[in-house]
């Protein structure tokens, strides 16, 4: 028999046939492929994101091991012998012998300060003292501040030079009068009027180092180290004669007693102690003065605004129109200005502003300029910048908002 058309065709259409078979199957390897390559790449995203809790989680539970450790106390090596240390506790000038690993025996000597528990074993040595003092203490040899960099404070200022900078250029004038200059002054007011500004320029204006410490700064986690420190910090002082203690944020160190018995209070309040009693061991007509500061004047212990420790408490409000306006000019000596700039016109419209923002107006105006790409900071420029800054703390006033 001769083979049909019709039948010499069904070959080719199985062929035909099973090449799309291949094909389709071909396609369905691939999206396969594809996706078991997302899914690998999602495994190696979760793996890592897993590693990063995991390391988080070991942190935060090696915070928290350490959280539930007894309180440390510091004490000084006053001698090593055969049978362990001899420490002296700072705070209660106990003495014990206690034992010394051999680990922690090479490293000490006589005179070292260590961390030691409630039983008196020593846990760890501790930083020198030139070492704890480089990381708390900001000593900077002649401020670069003048009292013409001060603006609106001239009855404020003038205090200040009194209680600090006339006792050190001449002390003559009160063994005359035949009175004792005054110890301290303490200045009071909200935040950005130029209190730290006040206590860098009598700084300058006497040649004297100026050393500035934060109270925050004076609370740390070793029981008896915040008095340490205060001790430290007027060494430092007499290290550097004449020099000038500002102490800023005293408030920290210094708020109002209380019946707390927690040790963190405690702890607070045996460092005001202890800066209550350098205080008052001041050599009144010495080359040292004290300058304080804070926002809060309400918080502050009785005992620290008493006579003989600050007799001068001097509040630094926000300045006049008169002084915005002295600020405005005293911030723009430098800037290229248009001659439309009327700096009465901007004291009047920045009423109740600090000195800060009077200064952060005039860096926003040319930050505008420098946007349109102009050399010339313009009347518009400022208004635009004190628009700027009340949106900020429009925004920043406004109280969160939690949804649902």
């Amino acid at each position: 028999m001769t083979e049909t058309a019709e039948d010499a065709e069904l070959p080719y259409d199985d062929g035909a046939s099973l090449q799309e078979k291949i094909e389709a199957l071909e396609e369905q390897l691939s999206a396969l492929e594809d996706e078991n390559e997302e899914m690998r790449d999602r495994l190696l995203d979760a793996n890592a994101e897993n590693n990063k809790y995991q390391q988080k989680l070991e942190r935060l539970s090696h915070e928290n091991k350490k959280l539930k450790q007894s309180p440390l106390f510091v004490a000084t090596v006053q001698e090593l012998n055969d049978e362990g240390a001899i420490i002296k506790q700072h705070g209660n000038n106990q003495e014990a012998l206690t034992e010394v690993t051999d680990d922690l025996r090479e490293d000490l000597e006589p005179g070292d300060r260590v961390a030691v528990n409630n039983s008196l074993s020593i846990v760890e040595r501790l930083d020198d003292e030139a070492d704890v003092r480089a990381r708390v203490m900001e000593v900077d040899e002649s401020p670069d501040v003048g009292y013409e960099d001060i603006g609106g404070l001239d009855d404020q200022l003038r205090e200040v030079r009194e209680t600090v900078e006339l006792p050190m250029k001449e002390p003559e004038m009160f063994d005359t009068v035949g009175i004792d200059p005054p110890s301290g002054v303490l200045l009071h007011g909200p935040p950005g009027t130029g209190k730290t500004l006040m206590a860098k320029a009598v700084a300058n204006q006497t040649d004297a180092t100026f050393i500035k410490m934060a109270g925050s700064e004076l609370v740390h986690k070793f029981i008896g180290e915040g008095a340490k420190l205060v001790r430290d910090l007027f060494q430092v002082a007499r290290d550097h004669e004449p020099a000038v203690v500002f102490i800023d944020e005293i408030d920290a160190i210094a708020s109002k007693r209380t019946d707390s018995k927690t040790s963190g209070d405690a702890e607070v309040q045996r460092t005001m102690m202890q800066l209550l009693s350098e205080m008052d061991g001041f050599d009144e007509r010495g080359d040292i003065r004290i300058i304080a500061a804070t926002n809060r004047f309400d918080m502050l212990d009785r005992a620290i605004l008493r006579p003989g420790r600050f007799d001068r408490l001097i509040e630094v409000p926000n300045p006049d129109e008169t002084g915005r306006e002295k600020i405005f000019r005293i911030h723009t000596r430098s800037m290229n200005l248009a001659e439309d700039v009327d700096f009465a016109r901007l004291a009047a419209e920045t009423d109740d502003k600090s000195g800060a923002d009077v200064a952060a107006i005039c860096t926003e105006a040319g930050m505008f300029a420098i946007r349109d790409d102009r050399e010339e900071i313009t009347m518009q420029d400022f208004e635009n910048a004190l628009e700027k800054l009340e949106q900020d703390t429009e925004a920043s006033a406004e109280p969160s908002r939690t949804f649902a």
